[in-house]
């Protein structure tokens, strides 16, 4: 793992962590996920070539969602356009409604829709520390794995005939956020996990995979 990221992990990330396990401080992990009407990719295996049916279309669902790193609870944003820096405000303003007791923390990519000066004035305004990722840093963004569930679990290999057809995606899914997840536990193992994930992806692109 680059020195820069792993000093995040250790200087920034870590202490915020140690804070919400004592339940000191809230931390939130937040991303947007398109949901896109079209193909997804799936296997089947069979002695014969078969033909499956597949959506046709590239109209999306969008999702900015925070994920609670102790409670798993989420909170998000839907449409069917687009993911704007007003996008990103209704999100904090429906995280500052839910009136904890305790410093707030959200945690996000350097997308210029979310680190622009209208997000980081509303969040001053209300009093939310926002905590920007390294650069190329996703998988220190714990709620990728579950948008990563949602899509293989909604929409591999399901064929929708119209976009009034699509799920936008099941919800209901959402309460099965996957385990075992670290989010739980010590939150040295979630940065054992992030550092796992950030080791494993820096040899997959180095091998080319």
């Amino acid at each position: 793992m680059p020195p820069s990221r792993r000093l995040f992990l250790k200087t920034e990330l870590a202490p915020r962590l140690a804070e919400a396990q004592a339940g000191r401080r809230a931390v939130f992990f937040a991303d947007a996920a398109h949901f896109v009407l079209g193909s997804f990719l799936g296997w089947l295996w069979c002695m014969t070539r078969v033909f499956v049916r597949a959506s046709s279309g590239r109209q999306r669902y969008n999702v900015l969602g925070a994920i609670n790193a102790v409670t798993l609870e989420l909170v998000r944003v839907a449409n069917d356009g687009y993911i704007t820096a007003t996008t990103v405000c209704e999100l904090l303003g429906q995280l500052a409604a839910l009136n904890l007791a305790v410093p707030l923390t959200v945690v996000m990519d350097n997308a210029r829709y979310q680190r622009c000066q209208l997000v980081q004035t509303l969040a001053r305004q209300l009093n939310i520390e926002l905590l920007f990722l390294p650069s190329y840093s996703p998988n220190l963004n714990l709620i990728e794995r579950l948008w990563k569930f949602v899509k293989k679990t909604a929409l591999n290999s399901r064929p929708h005939g119209s976009f009034a057809e699509f799920p936008r995606p099941r919800w209901w899914l959402l309460g099965q956020t996957p385990k075992p997840t670290p989010l739980d536990v010590d939150p040295q193992q979630v940065i054992d996990y992030l550092e796992n994930e950030m080791e494993t992806s820096h040899d997959g692109n180095r091998k080319g995979i």
